[in-house]
């Protein structure tokens, strides 16, 4: 590939000129036009997404009375990641990204109003929502890497983390103010009218990305088989140590320090005797952490040696899951949750950027389907291992034994790595 054509991509952003500064440092992407569109449509879509979620826990229980069975939706929505993410990757790196990410969510907003519609028309049966949860699982699967690797060419370099900061801060926000709008809508008007209000909030996401401007042609137009793409991806991860530390740091946090949430319920109820209402709070806690740390990443955006956010971050989910695993005052477990939100953000927010930037841009997509992947793709086997520890041992050593195992592993990363808290993003 010439490098007149690897540079496509770029297009856009980096040979204009920079937009007049009519926002501050903290939402500098939303200069960028066609990033200012697509995070409003976002913030919309998102609040819907977490309004379904809820609905569809309370849906399942219904139906079923089954934790089991509600825990197999769960899954069933998470695993096509293992499959479908390397396979998205190569899509989001030979196809215009933005046309891409307009199938997955009319996709997504067909799925929503098929249930919404059989939810409303009493039809609605376990094995509508197993198939509609399964293949809005396939095609979020596609979209995550293509998504994560669109915003370079809506912002470029020099804002991406700030851009991504900024999606994750209206990712937590609604992670806030969704359940508490379906929480409302459930008890006054009832289950269906959440699945078609998230049917509805596509169409911002599908409206901004049909309005923007400028050419999102593939940077590699050249396409070979399937198998041969994906191994290049891989290929090349497996070669840059930077990546490779950067992709552990991020499986291994997924699988033992992730699965916290999952957990939560036991430490509200037989540790801390909160019940129902501090379970809320202790969760809130954790929201409102990973809002602050987001927050914080868009305000220091522009700060060059973005490994020493990564560092920070790990180091600070870390011990606060070390410590929140022996807390017994409620409030000091709130505080702490901040503070493991905050962590986790700070990690894999900068994390993101850092691969993005180091990843050639003919690979952009593939390098983010390995994020996606060993970020989201291995939950599932934290939830039974920390399901599992805790059953055996309880939820306290649950999370002793998965902090002490995400510490070794930073320890072991950053000691053989040292230049991975200076490299630059």
């Amino acid at each position: 590939m010439s490098p007149d054509e690897s540079k496509i991509i770029f297009a856009n952003v980096e040979t204009m000129p920079e937009p007049p500064s009519r926002f501050p440092r903290m939402l500098a992407a939303l200069h960028h036009a066609n990033f200012r569109l697509f995070w409003f449509g976002q913030m919309i879509s998102l609040v819907g997404t977490w309004m379904q979620t809820v609905a569809l826990g309370w849906l399942v229980l219904q139906i079923t009375n089954s934790p089991f069975l509600l825990g197999l939706v769960s899954t069933l929505g998470t695993l096509p990641v293992l499959i479908v993410a390397p396979l998205g990757g190569v899509l989001a790196d030979s196809l215009n990204k933005r046309n891409v990410i307009i199938i997955t969510q009319v996709t997504a907003m067909t799925l929503a109003f098929i249930l919404a519609t059989l939810v409303f028309t009493d039809r609605v049966q376990y094995w509508h929502i197993i198939i509609l949860a399964s293949t809005l699982g396939i095609a979020m699967a596609v979209d995550a890497p293509t998504r994560q690797s669109f915003t370079v060419e809506m912002v470029g370099k020099k804002d991406l983390l700030n851009a991504i900061a900024l999606n994750s801060s209206i990712f937590n926000l609604a992670r806030i103010l969704g359940p508490a709008f379906a929480g409302l809508i459930i008890s006054t008007i009832g289950l269906v009218l959440c699945f078609y209000v998230n049917a509805i909030s596509y169409l911002a996401v599908i409206a901004g990305l049909l309005i923007m401007k400028g050419n999102f042609a593939p940077a590699n137009k050249k396409r070979g088989s399937m198998i041969k793409d994906i191994r290049q991806g891989f290929g090349y991860a497996r070669r840059d140590k930077r990546i490779m530390s950067l992709i552990t740091l991020v499986a291994i946090s997924s699988i033992f320090i992730m699965p916290y949430a999952m957990l939560m319920p036991i430490f509200a109820r037989d540790i801390l005797d909160v019940g129902a209402r501090g379970l809320g709070i202790l969760l809130s806690g954790a929201g409102i952490g990973a809002l602050i740390g987001a927050l914080s990443l868009a305000a220091f955006s522009n700060y060059k040696k973005k490994g020493r956010f990564v560092f920070t971050g790990s180091i600070v989910f870390t011990l606060a899951t070390l410590l929140f695993s022996f807390s017994n005052n409620y409030h000091l477990s709130v505080l702490l949750l901040v503070f493991i939100g905050w962590g986790m953000v700070m990690q894999n927010a900068s994390v993101n950027s850092l691969l993005q930037t180091i990843a050639p841009d003919h690979l952009r997509g593939r390098i983010m389907s390995l994020f996606v992947l060993f970020f989201m793709g291995v939950m599932p086997f934290g939830s039974f291992q920390a399901g599992f520890i805790a059953h055996h041992l309880g939820a306290r050593m649950a999370l002793r034994i998965g902090g002490g195992v995400v510490a070794l592993v930073v320890y072991y990363i950053f000691s053989r790595n040292r230049e991975l808290v200076n490299v630059e993003g």
